[in-house]
């Protein structure tokens, strides 16, 4: 069923000796090989990430900054080291900074908080300004800004997709306005694998004078956009959703932009001075980054960026893109069932609903078949309610999966599908 596909993805990737290196690919589940297809929640890591990781923590594991012992400073050489790999990874210039986070979800948080707090005087949103989110987007990109919204009486505008889950420029060119002060959306929508035009709306939002944000936490695995290149004052993403550690991400965001967020995290390591009435900030990237730092995941964040250049980014990008592309063909093929956004072919997972079934009972059979998928709403409800009315089974791809994997996971859907109903 996957010859086809598998000539036009492979091109110089050797995925079998790719998926050598994932050791938790090696096991069954229920009896049978494990299909892993999750990979839009979280990747799996490669061996060189695990052992970044476990190395630093068995010879390095130290507190950064301050310490003048040999480990406090491995650690801080470790730590900045990884700092420096990322935003290469990113194409970060001298306007840029990368600020650690736990991932995007705080990462975004501190942006749509960091533009309100501190005061007025200091805040970048003030009542009656408005602020505009893609209709695509996952809750960690809606909800801190209908939140903002709330604590600072802006308005919260949302460029709603069409009823294929398309956002298109001329919506958004009708939402700017002089009052425009921030505008955010995602690189791919998690729930779709919509791709929207996002280069073309941070430039039309960035002239109109506002802020602009993206979320690259579905693209950074295969096709990491360049922030040089793009009209981007903030850029997040997640480690574990490109083969890194959980719990590890960052802001890539240009300094200016930076500047303008109120520390939300008071502490050690982030002040210049401190006396009983006041404080000082230290500067970026230090003044959001309070308290200690997961320095081993920064480490293996930095490692999973250097093995996804090593792979080579044009390579995983067509692979991913032909494996959507075989399991659409496939699902579509199946009677009664749905599959959402088609047309986006640059797209990493296929999202779909079979008539008279639900999500979550296809994916407990698929389960049973050793083929793990994602079912619900995707954190994207507001999407999803528009779209199909309810929860959706996806399947996500990455660099280790296989066009046999594909097959299997038509042919468990096509089962399932039959057995349910």
């Amino acid at each position: 069923m996957g010859e086809n596909f598998a000539t036009a993805s492979v091109g110089t990737l050797d995925v079998q000796a790719v998926r050598a290196l994932f050791p938790v690919l090696h096991q069954q589940v229920h009896g049978r090989p494990l299909a892993y297809l999750d990979n839009g929640a979280t990747t799996q890591m490669p061996r060189s990430v695990i052992d970044a990781v476990s190395g630093f923590e068995a010879h390095d594991r130290a507190n950064i900054h301050r310490g003048v012992h040999t480990l406090s400073q491995r650690a801080t050489d470790a730590f900045d080291g990884a700092r420096a790999v990322l935003k290469r990874f990113f194409s970060a210039g001298r306007e840029h900074e990368l600020v650690f986070t736990s991932g995007t979800t705080e990462a975004l948080n501190t942006i749509a908080n960091g533009l309100w707090a501190g005061g007025p005087a200091h805040a970048w949103l003030h009542e009656g300004d408005e602020i505009i989110v893609s209709g695509l987007e996952h809750h960690a990109n809606l909800v801190p800004w209908q939140h903002a919204a709330r604590h600072t009486g802006a308005k919260l505008l949302i460029l709603r997709a069409d009823d294929e889950g398309r956002v298109h420029e001329a919506d958004l060119r009708k939402l700017l306005s002089p009052r425009t002060k921030v505008f955010s959306i995602t690189a791919c929508a998690n729930a779709t694998g919509e791709r929207p035009p996002y280069e073309a709306m941070l430039a039309m939002a960035s002239q109109a004078g506002a802020l602009t944000v993206l979320d690259a936490a579905q693209a950074a695995s295969h096709a990491v956009p360049r922030i040089d290149q793009i009209a981007c004052d903030f850029m997040v993403f997640s480690g574990h959703k490109m083969y890194g550690p959980m719990g590890t991400g960052a802001i890539v965001g240009k300094r200016a932009a930076l500047q303008q967020l109120y520390p939300l995290r008071l502490g050690g390591d982030m002040v210049d001075w401190v006396s009983y009435d006041s404080a000082g900030f230290a500067p970026l990237p230090a003044r959001l980054e309070g308290g200690t730092p997961n320095v081993g995941g920064a480490v293996g964040l930095a490692a999973a960026a250097q093995f996804i250049t090593a792979q080579g980014l044009a390579a995983i990008d067509a692979h991913v893109h032909a494996l959507r592309a075989h399991a659409v063909a496939g699902l579509q093929a199946l009677e009664g069932v749905r599959v959402l956004a088609p047309h986006a072919t640059q797209a990493a997972l296929v999202s779909f609903v079979a008539a008279d079934v639900h999500p979550h009972d296809i994916g407990t059979l698929l389960d049973e078949r050793g083929i793990a998928v994602r079912t619900g709403h995707h954190c994207a409800q507001p999407l999803l309610d528009q779209l199909v009315q309810g929860p959706t089974t996806r399947a996500s791809f990455a660099i280790y999966n296989t066009h046999e994997e594909v097959d299997r996971l038509i042919e468990a859907v096509a089962y399932a599908v039959k057995a349910l109903r």
